[in-house]
């Protein structure tokens, strides 16, 4: 955004929401100050700089909010830290899968960014479970969406055989609209609210407290933790690292949420886990999802530039 465009936003803020709108403008103008630092170095590593066969991205997962939960969650033993090299999940994706030839890695993901940000030639296979797996009264994709096609995807490699071949599992959560304990502002609760304001500005404004916000990330957090466990126990990956493409900001420098090439560590220090799987067979994933060709092909004919633009507003992108 150039500074004309945030003078022109500015003066439709003022004229909509009065001093609201003065608040808004001069957070967005803070914001993009960070930008202009973040932009200036290049931060965090690739995640292929460590080894792993399964790579497990739960989407805007904070390092200390994982390592306050580990307790609790039985296959997570110690929590690394580990810098990411982006603020946002699109960022996160070019920065880790664009620069790389990835033909050695199939890649299953929830997150709608892949659209735009990952080029599926350029993959063993990509799995985009957000085109058929997206549930419009809850805003998301559903974490079992995403452990039914990794583990089906999981299946049709050889570990043993097959030491070189990777996968990445990328689930939403614990991103909001929290599943468990949704907030004012989730996409899930949007209709009864009757508007459409984030989390993290309700949380910014005052609308929320830190305690609220925190209970109910936290708590989704817990939520795709407990489909993790199913996966390991169907994934015959021996390494299987957990992280995230981003951590939120909770109000450290003022920043709330994810704003891209932001330089604070709440954004940037994210969970790295190493654990492992086993497919004991335990359970068989639904197989109703139509193949990632057949998807492709259905959206080109169906206007698939509003849907995807649509599920990313849902989930605070746009």
């Amino acid at each position: 955004m150039t500074f004309g465009d945030w003078v022109e936003e500015s003066r439709e803020r003022v004229r909509k929401d009065g001093w609201r709108g003065v608040d808004k403008s001069a957070y967005e103008l803070y914001k993009g100050f960070l930008r202009r630092v973040g932009e200036r170095r290049e931060f965090g590593e690739s995640v292929y700089d460590h080894p792993w066969d399964a790579l497990v991205v739960l989407d805007g997962c904070r390092f200390d909010c994982m390592c306050e939960v580990a307790p609790e969650v039985p296959f997570v033993e110690r929590v690394w830290r580990f810098e990411s090299a982006g603020t946002r999940s699109d960022e996160w994706m070019r920065e880790n899968f664009g620069k790389r030839d990835c033909s050695d890695t199939v890649h299953v993901t929830a997150n709608p960014n892949s659209a735009e940000h990952l080029d599926a030639g350029n993959f063993g296979r990509l799995e985009e479970v957000w085109r058929d797996g997206w549930d419009d009264e809850l805003g998301t994709v559903p974490a079992r969406a995403v452990t039914d096609r990794a583990i089906l995807a999981g299946r049709d490699i050889d570990w043993r055989a097959d030491d070189s071949t990777k996968l990445v599992v990328h689930y939403m959560q614990p991103h909001f609209p929290s599943i468990p304990a949704p907030l004012p502002g989730d996409a899930m609760s949007r209709d009864e609210f009757g508007e459409r304001v984030g989390v993290w500005e309700r949380l910014r404004r005052g609308d929320l407290s830190t305690e609220q916000v925190w209970r109910s990330y936290r708590e989704n957090l817990h939520y795709v933790l407990s489909e993790v466990r199913v996966l390991l126990d169907n994934l015959g990956a021996e390494r299987v690292v957990i992280t995230a493409d981003h951590g939120n900001g909770f109000g450290e420098w003022y920043v709330y949420g994810h704003p891209d090439s932001t330089p604070i560590s709440a954004l940037r220090d994210v969970p790295w886990v190493v654990t492992s799987g086993t497919d004991t067979g335990s359970y068989e994933p639904e197989r109703w999802m139509k193949t990632a060709e057949t998807l492709r092909e259905t959206d080109a004919s169906d206007g698939a530039d509003a849907s995807v633009e649509e599920r990313l507003s849902a989930l605070g992108y746009r």
